[in-house]
């Protein structure tokens, strides 16, 4: 009869460089590129950003707040209007069918409105301030 002899498993402390779990070894990480990434900190502090950013607030901000207000209309006048929501306009169209397609409607606009807004106004702003800091684009 053969007899398997097992080297006993010898337990290695964390401290040693060639640890290991399992068969798996820790190998050193490889040192990051370097590259020459822009001042990010620096273009938050320009003017020009700060103006952008004022500009791009000065959109939102309020744009979302009145689609809230209509919203939050909407949803009141389903709640506690019954009659004014189920007033026939013609057909069986009625006018809480009328608003519910005008959410979807006021939807599709400010998106619209938005996607012109950063065309014309944001986009040329962003390419000048990525010009000044030195990042192409790709």
């Amino acid at each position: 009869m053969t007899q398997v002899v097992r080297p006993p498993i010898t337990a290695q402390s964390p401290a040693q460089p060639g640890a290991s779990f399992g068969g798996i070894t820790r190998q050193p990480s490889p040192t990051p590129v370097q590259r020459n990434s822009p001042n990010f900190p620096a273009i938050q502090a320009s003017p020009e950003f700060t103006a952008l950013r004022r500009r791009l607030r000065r959109f939102v901000f309020p744009m979302s707040a009145l689609f809230f207000v209509w919203y939050l209309t909407y949803v009141l006048l389903a709640a506690y209007a019954r009659d004014f929501m189920s007033h026939r306009l013609f057909g069986s169209v009625n006018v809480g069918l009328v608003l519910g397609l005008l959410q979807f409607v006021s939807t599709i606009a400010i998106t619209i409105a938005y996607v012109r807004f950063t065309r014309d106004k944001v986009d040329p702003q962003v390419a000048a301030i990525r010009a000044s800091a030195g990042v192409s684009d790709k």
